[in-house]
């Protein structure tokens, strides 16, 4: 055996034992999570992406045929993809915006109050809906950060949803309670925006 083969044998030996290692150690963390539930998990952050990422749960929840519950705070105003391919192609989804737009559009602090305690009974009987495997409520940290909704009685309806009712949360802020529920949070870092070098969003791509 040629010293070139010696060393490429060395290297395919100490890869399969790196991979064998990394193996047994997924194996083990996926055999002791052993509690079956669902889960909320908060999608927050300065960066871009988090609608995107909740929708594509969307996605994945349909591709098993579960029934899907979307909720969206502050949009609306403006037309969407993701408005127009639900309305139109997914029956299984109860889609539902508040429609004002962004409240820094709006200023008109009466006017979004009442628009999001109408949204948000909408919002509750999804809550109590055993036959709705994921609930997405779009931007709602907002609601809570300009003190639209109460902060307790959202918390309550989220805690005491059905056991195997997952819900996805996403938006900036909406303070330290609402982080502390979530079973898994995962924030989005803004580094760089096609925005802010003059890029106009893109249809199909930014909304």
């Amino acid at each position: 055996m040629s010293e070139q083969d010696k060393k490429s044998e060395t290297k395919a030996d100490s890869h399969k034992r790196k991979m064998k290692k990394q193996k047994e150690k997924v194996d083990a963390n996926i055999a002791a999570a052993d509690e079956e539930r669902g889960i909320m998990i908060l999608l927050t952050g300065d960066g871009k992406g988090k609608s995107s990422s909740a929708f594509g749960m969307v996605i994945r929840a349909l591709g098993y045929g579960y029934k899907v519950g979307v909720v969206q705070f502050i949009k609306g105003a403006q037309l969407s993809g993701e408005e127009m391919y639900m309305k139109d192609q997914c029956p299984e989804v109860e889609f539902y915006q508040m429609g004002t737009g962004f409240t820094w559009n709006t200023q008109d602090r009466d006017g979004d109050i009442a628009a999001a305690e109408k949204t948000w009974a909408v919002v509750e009987p999804m809550l109590k809906d055993e036959s709705i495997h994921l609930v997405v409520l779009d931007e709602i940290t907002y609601m809570l950060s300009y003190k639209y909704l109460d902060e307790s009685m959202v918390l309550n309806a989220l805690a005491n949803r059905p056991k195997n009712q997952s819900v996805v949360v996403t938006g900036r802020g909406g303070g330290s309670a609402i982080r502390d529920l979530a079973d898994t949070v995962s924030e989005i870092k803004d580094i760089k925006h096609a925005y802010r070098a003059g890029v106009k969003a893109r249809k199909g791509v930014d909304y």
